[in-house]
């Protein structure tokens, strides 16, 4: 009984292991630390793709600062500390990524939080964790683009991005990954090839500008994506992805042995037939 019991606990043990040995551990701002520096944060988080159950280790002067996680962008953006999701100030504080989609941090240091003190944190998809078998999903999950030189959106050459897309082979259930300066770009989903083609802005899909931006492709056709910035769709900052079907898989024509066709060979000469 004593021997079944230790062996349980080891099992139980390693499963445990195998679940969280693939997430990582990500020390917000490398050497730098949690500390107000304009733009640090933006390009520490482009750096990195952080997954559900990935965590994030903040060290910072207590006595000046703490971490606070609020829930909307507005609040990100005005560094509005009034109503947080969650506040931590020990100095050594340790969160983790529990579910996809934005998570945003900042410190009720005002002044420090407008200098640059704070975290937008996009979180694109879970671990490769065996699990158990999923209910039936509308999409599959497909692949991740990082659109762009260097996997950011901003202006290059005039035809960068058409030849870009051409070289892909986009389906239902791909995502877009936009990652650009939201200070000085933005992206917009705009409807037809005439606004496309003539930079028009006036009558969005669809307005992103939290410089992270996950777009799914949901559905077969043509999507347009420019930038409302004067000068930088004209300079070629904008995307033309078309988007294929998913094929569905045709079951191969049954191969029959030699001696299956030799048998049906014989059946088809010796059948008997009516005479008329």
């Amino acid at each position: 009984m004593a021997t079944t019991t230790r062996m349980f606990c080891f099992v139980l043990v390693m499963v445990l292991m195998g679940c969280c040995c693939s997430a990582k551990i990500y020390k917000m701002g490398d050497s730098k630390g949690w500390t107000a520096k304009h733009g640090t944060y933006y390009d520490w988080a482009k750096r990195n793709e952080f997954q559900v159950g990935d965590s994030l280790m903040f060290q910072y002067d207590g006595n000046v600062n703490d971490v606070t996680q609020v829930s909307s962008r507005l609040e990100y953006q005005f560094c509005n500390s009034l109503s947080p999701k969650a506040v931590y100030n020990t100095g050594h504080d340790v969160g983790t990524l529990r579910e996809p989609g934005y998570h945003f941090f900042i410190t009720s240091n005002h002044s420090q939080c407008v200098a640059g003190q704070k975290l937008l944190v996009l979180v694109v998809h879970d671990h490769p964790i065996p699990p158990p078998p999923p209910p039936r999903k509308i999409l599959p999950f497909g692949k991740d683009y990082k659109v762009g030189v260097s996997n950011e959106w901003s202006t290059e050459e005039s035809d960068f991005y058409s030849k870009w897309s051409e070289e892909k082979q986009f389906l239902v259930g791909d995502n877009l990954l936009f990652y650009y300066n939201d200070q000085v770009d933005d992206v917009l989903e705009i409807n037809s090839d005439i606004e496309f083609k003539s930079y028009d802005t006036t009558s969005p899909v669809d307005v992103h500008n939290a410089g992270q931006d996950l777009i799914r492709l949901t559905k077969p056709g043509v999507r347009y994506f420019i930038t409302s910035k004067t000068g930088h769709c004209e300079a070629g900052l904008k995307l033309r992805v078309v988007v294929r079907p998913l094929s569905k898989s045709v079951p191969k024509k049954m191969q029959l042995s030699p001696f299956d066709r030799f048998i049906n060979w014989l059946h088809e000469s010796f059948r008997p037939h009516p005479h008329h």
